[in-house]
Parts: C-alpha cells; structure tokens; sequence
C-alpha cells in the first residue's frame, strides 16, 4: 500500500477517533460581552440545550470588554480541541475596519460553526423627550443640530452604527454616547441621563412594557413579531434602511472538522427544538442555523459591508456588541 493512503487512513482513524471522544470534558463558552446582555441571554438559552446532545456542561464565561477583542483573543489563542469556543456577534465583523492591528486574523484564525441568530435594533426615548416616533426625532435633532446624545454597547457595534447609519441617510446630527454593554447604557436611558439609545430587545423588552421607556422604530428591513405595531425605521421615512445584529458561534482554527460538524449538528438542533425557538422569539431573536461553510462566507461579506460604512464614519477603536 503506498505511503500517501497509508497517511490518508491514518488521518481518517484520527478524525473518527476525535468525533468518538469529544467532548472529553466541560466545554468553556466565551461571551464577549457583558452579562445581561442580548448576546448573554441568547447564550445561556442556547447552550443548556446543546449540552443535552453533547453530554458534557457548558460553561458561559463573560469576557467583555474592547469591543469584544479580549474574549476573542482567548479562544484565537486557545487549543483547537473543540473544549474552547467564542460566541461572536456584529463586532467580529467590524473590528477588522476599526482597529489598526488585532492580536488575531479574523478569518485566519476562526473556524465557523453555525450562525445562530439574526435581531432588529430598537430605537429607545426616555419619556421626557417629546417625541412619539421617528420623524419626530429625525424633525427635532434637525432642530438641535449636535446637541441629541445617543447611546449604545459601545464604538463600533451593531447599535452604534445603527446610528451612524440612520445619520448618513437623513442628514441629522447626534452626539453617540458608547458604553460597555447594553445593560449600563440602559440604566442611564431609564434615569434619563441619556435620552435617546440604539439597543438590542432582551434587555429592554421589559421596560418598554412598563412603559419606563419608548419605542419609537426597529431597525430591520421588517416588522418584528415581538413588537408588531412598532414600525420599521424605512416605513418611518428612511426608505432602504437597515441595520441588524447577529450571533454566532466560533472553534479556534485547526479544530479538527469531525468537531466543527459535531458542535454545529447539536448547536443547529438546539435551535430547531419549539420551545428554545419559541423561548428566543420571545426576546426578539430571529433563530438562523446554518452550515459551518455559509457562516464562514457570511462574516467575509459582513466584514466587507461594514467596513465601507466604517470608513466613512471614520470610526476608531470601541467596546461595543
């Protein structure tokens, strides 16, 4: 038998021998952000069901911090056994175009999994601010040129540049107001420290039925299901806006692929089970499997949109989500 098959068998008993016993032991889930936190939430859903299918816990270990850097630098750098994995959102696709140098290559040093969800932003008043949907706001900042602060997670994330967004399509000036996460930005919009903020739903759904805050336009291309009589930003008079957040789920690269089609099997039908899908549309996530190979494609074209939207915001740097 020539040496060249003799090498390819030996791989294939490698890559079976690596499906039989992975995971060996509990399984280290990063989330590059703060708890509470939409990212956090759809993380502690999510992964209690996978490891029914995997057998082993799955332990959620927040890292937050520089706009999701510090969580990724983690796993880049961790062994590519499959017992280390990073959950990424919007600003794994954008910190390529924000930072003058990563301690990782983004699409060099990740191997994709599984997109795992898809969500709208929401547009966020606190009461005091005299406006009922977002043409007022567009009218009023119109009106205070600069003098509107927004919030968000953070510099670069998927709700700050929800802002940028809505400011290059409409000409409105607004000061952004980054904060490390969802969840303290959104303490200051309630005690109205901040009046106006760009936020993921888990954490606001809450308060917005409470009616500690209001909910002026979601940031999808249509209606959420979880906020139906809340219209889009393009019915609101900004035609062909957009802007969502997505999460999904990393290994180190040179994880072996046996691993990779384990992990996405299990992460894939942990989505598909009602009462997860209906548990995570309940806090306004879309649930959105797919193949290892589309994710990876999908995060090349989003590093590729985001980037001319960066540039010519001229955004630096940031922590946000």
């Amino acid at each position: 038998m020539s040496s060249p098959v003799l090498v390819a068998l030996a791989l294939s008993a490698a890559t079976l021998a690596d499906a039989q016993s992975y995971p060996s032991r509990p399984i280290r889930y990063i989330v590059p952000q703060a708890p509470g936190g939409s990212s956090d939430t759809l993380a502690r859903i999510v992964t209690q069901r996978a490891a029914e299918g995997l057998g082993q816990q799955l332990v959620v270990d927040n890292r937050p911090g520089a706009t999701g850097i510090i969580g990724a630098e983690v796993v880049a750098r961790a062994n590519a056994d499959g017992h280390t994995l990073l959950q990424v959102a919007t600003s794994h696709a954008t910190n390529p175009a924000m930072q003058a140098k990563l301690p990782y290559e983004t699409l060099r040093d990740f191997a994709a999994i599984s997109l795992l969800s898809q969500q709208p932003n929401i547009w966020l008043v606190h009461p005091s601010l005299p406006i009922r949907n977002l043409k007022e706001l567009i009218a009023y900042a119109k009106s205070k040129p600069g003098q509107i602060n927004f919030a968000s997670s953070g510099t670069g994330g998927s709700q700050h540049l929800a802002g940028e967004l809505l400011k290059s399509m409409t000409g409105i000036e607004m000061t952004h107001v980054p904060y490390k996460g969802s969840p303290p930005a959104l303490v200051d919009l309630l005690a109205g420290r901040v009046p106006l903020m760009s936020s993921t739903m888990p954490p606001a759904l809450p308060h917005i039925k409470t009616g500690k805050v209001r909910v002026i336009a979601v940031t999808s291309a249509k209606r959420s299901a979880v906020l139906p009589d809340v219209p889009t930003v393009a019915e609101s008079g900004v035609p062909g806006y957009e802007a969502i957040a997505w999460q999904g789920l990393v290994a180190p690269a040179g994880t072996p692929k046996a691993v990779i089609v384990r992990l996405n099997a299990e992460f894939v039908k942990a989505l598909k089970q009602p009462d997860i899908a209906a548990k995570l549309n309940e806090q306004g996530f879309e649930t959105v499997a797919s193949t290892p190979e589309w994710f990876a494609q999908y995060t090349k074209t989003e590093i590729e949109k985001w980037s001319k939207v960066i540039r010519a915001a001229g955004i630096k740097g940031g922590e946000g989500t």
